[in-house]
């Protein structure tokens, strides 16, 4: 079996390509591939290199994140985020390939308190997660078999990440602000790149599996809660944390404006994706746990 995987550098693509390895031949590319296209913003290099590499199953892992900078960059965001997965589901379904997908909580305006359904109405609020909704629907529309996975608040140990950035600024300052009013799960890459490979598996004997799920760790936080767990852990693990446990000061969205709106409720319901695959998902206190320890034994 041959695995396209594209988006190699990125959080998710770095825990993918440890993940597909043991599934079959992998050919993982990334924007500065040389020989094969792995740039988005070239949809007939990337048609091209499908059409090459003949693969039977299509990894995405690129896309353009950079959420506040994509609400002046429309139409490259639309290339990368809504085009080029149109293009990806039109080989899969030229080749009969699997094409596995990654989206976002920014497809919901988030509302309400209870976890979205794979079913709930959509309403993005911001550019990055219209055209994230886009490309969903450019591969629903191509009726090719796929799995698309909508996800939050992911990080990784690898590169920058919240946590990372909340343990230097306790150590830097006596008072923290961190926002309370958005809720989600923190979902490690290599979770999703572990499930994805599980399900993959189990897709490629079981068609009937194609279709869209929700996919983030158990649990919620607000970033506050999720703040305040991540800088008592390195305080007991024996960082030298400057801030107080009561210092670190819970405040509202509208403390810190952006230029791409964040939807406030991102729980995302999970029951589909267990079912279906057999799967349990643990809480994210596991994987923050384990990234921290991990974080911890090196410099910061």
């Amino acid at each position: 079996m041959k695995i396209l995987l594209f988006g190699k550098g990125g959080q998710v693509g770095w825990e993918l390509q440890r993940s597909l390895a043991p599934l079959g031949e992998l050919v993982a590319l990334g924007t500065g591939s040389q020989e094969l296209c792995g740039d988005f913003t070239n949809l007939e290099g990337i048609a091209q290199t499908i059409r090459i590499v003949a693969p039977d199953i299509i990894v995405n892992a690129a896309a353009h994140t950079a959420v506040d900078k994509a609400e002046n960059e429309l139409e490259l965001s639309r290339v990368i985020n809504t085009m080029a997965p149109g293009v990806l589901a039109q080989e899969a379904k030229r080749s009969g390939a699997w094409l596995i997908h990654y989206s976002t909580d920014y497809v919901f305006d988030g509302s309400g308190d209870k976890p979205w359904l794979e079913t709930g109405p959509t309403g993005p609020l911001s550019i990055y997660g219209k055209t994230k909704l886009e490309g969903e629907e450019a591969i629903r529309a191509m009726d090719c078999k796929h799995l698309i996975f909508r996800t939050s608040w992911v990080y990784a140990a690898r590169g920058g990440n919240f946590a990372k950035t909340m343990l230097r600024l306790a150590q830097e300052r006596d008072r923290l602000s961190v926002i309370d009013d958005q809720i989600g799960a923190p979902t490690g890459a290599d979770l999703l790149a572990d499930v994805t490979a599980h399900s993959i598996r189990s897709a490629l004997q079981r068609p009937d599996v194609s279709g869209l799920y929700h996919l983030v760790a158990g649990g919620e936080a607000s970033w506050h809660g999720y703040a305040s767990f991540v800088i008592d852990f390195a305080r007991q693990a024996g960082l030298d944390i400057k801030v107080a446990p009561d210092a670190i000061e819970p405040v509202p969205t509208s403390a810190f404006p952006l230029p791409a709106p964040r939807p406030k409720n991102s729980r995302l319901d999970t029951r589909k994706l267990q079912n279906t695959f057999g799967l349990n998902l643990p809480h994210w206190h596991s994987g923050i746990t384990r990234m921290l320890t991990e974080t911890l034994e090196r410099p910061l």
